[in-house]
């Protein structure tokens, strides 16, 4: 196991005045920054954000709306979508009615909010321009998003622009939950503290190498992957789904990986790379202030805007030079948990919502 420093190696930098502020002297700060607006959007139009939905992908581009100075920024917009083939999609399943053609699409309550927009623009929008009606449940209450229409391919327009829009704003959203194999065996633990109680020993003398920054031992753990499961729904499919890798299981690297895929194709977990890389963190500089933080993941507030947190970064040097090679133990990986994050369950551990055995 390395130890895991976050590219917070210390490193010798300039002195800027303002650590926002890379420009050089006499520059123009608001020309350099118009210059780069202008590239990020002629970037955008270039080279737009593929979404992969029901193994088709589209092509999601900019539009540039009127604001208004007294509206709040409102993230219920609603973005052109230009579809990369031009035939029918055949993987929604669109029931033929009396009155037309009807089609369903399962979402959690706390995403109907950007379906509906403010004021109820965004489905008036989907509505005209797919000449479909839509039917979403109230807020608070748990249902189906239910699409009407004359015409099949109106139907499936609304149900393929309804996909993204839902998609979009999952990415927006927090993580709730992450796939893991518990570290917390009694030997693990007491090898943990071992290494804290050397690399206190031998490193303290670091630039910001103190206890502070050292993982709590009850809650070491291998990551797989970040979910947002954002219903018990959810939280019922991932358990179904992990049973079924079970079913499927063979050397420890395999198995993350296709259990990655798998939760990437359902849309639980972010597409952020193609294979699983197993760590775990021992040591972050996060915990310096908050001791329950949780890594990256924890930058990010309830409705999804970034937060900046400004953090003392230590020098991990001698500690990859005398460490690299440092027994944390031996165990079965005999679990995959879902664990819930910022919990805690009586064992000191993080609380899970579920879990697959393999022994």
């Amino acid at each position: 196991m390395k130890v895991k420093s976050e590219g917070e190696v210390a490193q010798s930098r300039p002195a800027l005045s303002n650590p926002m502020d890379c420009s050089l002297p006499g520059s123009s700060i608001h020309g350099i920054f118009q210059a780069c607006i202008k590239i990020h959007i002629i970037m955008e139009v270039l080279r737009p954000q593929l979404i992969k939905i029901g193994g088709r992908v589209y092509r999601k581009n900019p539009i540039q709306e009127q604001t208004y100075q007294h509206e709040e920024e409102d993230d219920d917009y609603y973005q052109g979508l230009v579809e990369c083939a031009e035939e029918p999609c055949e993987t929604y399943e669109v029931v033929q009615t009396p009155q037309g053609f009807r089609c369903t699409v399962k979402a959690p309550s706390l995403l109907y909010k950007h379906i509906v927009g403010k004021r109820g623009d965004t489905r008036k929008k989907l509505e005209v321009e797919t000449k479909t009606s839509i039917s979403i449940p109230k807020p608070g209450q748990e249902g189906e998003i239910v699409i009407t229409g004359q015409h099949r391919s109106g139907v499936v327009s609304a149900r393929t622009r309804i996909d993204v829009l839902l998609l979009t704003f999952r990415r927006k959203q927090p993580f709730t939950h992450f796939l893991a194999f518990f570290l917390n065996e009694a030997e693990v633990q007491e090898r943990f503290l071992k290494f804290q109680e050397e690399v206190l020993e031998k490193c303290s003398m670091d630039h910001g190498v103190d206890s502070s920054i050292f993982q709590n031992p009850k809650k070491l753990h291998l990551t797989i992957g970040m979910l947002v499961l954002l219903s018990e729904q959810e939280i019922q499919q991932t358990c179904e789904m992990l049973q079924q890798c079970k079913e499927e299981f063979i050397e420890l690297q395999e198995l993350v990986d296709r259990v990655l895929e798998r939760f990437q194709a359902s849309g639980l977990i972010v597409k952020e790379w193609n294979s699983v890389k197993l760590h775990a963190t021992v040591m972050n500089t996060l915990f310096r202030k908050d001791p329950n933080a949780e890594g990256r993941y924890n930058l990010y507030t309830a409705d999804g805007k970034y937060i900046f947190k400004e953090r003392e970064s230590f020098d991990g040097r001698n500690i990859l030079k005398l460490f690299e090679n440092f027994s944390f133990g031996t165990l079965k990986l005999n679990s995959i948990h879902i664990s819930q994050r910022f919990t805690v369950d009586s064992f000191g551990n993080y609380a899970s919502c579920g879990q697959i055995d393999f022994s």
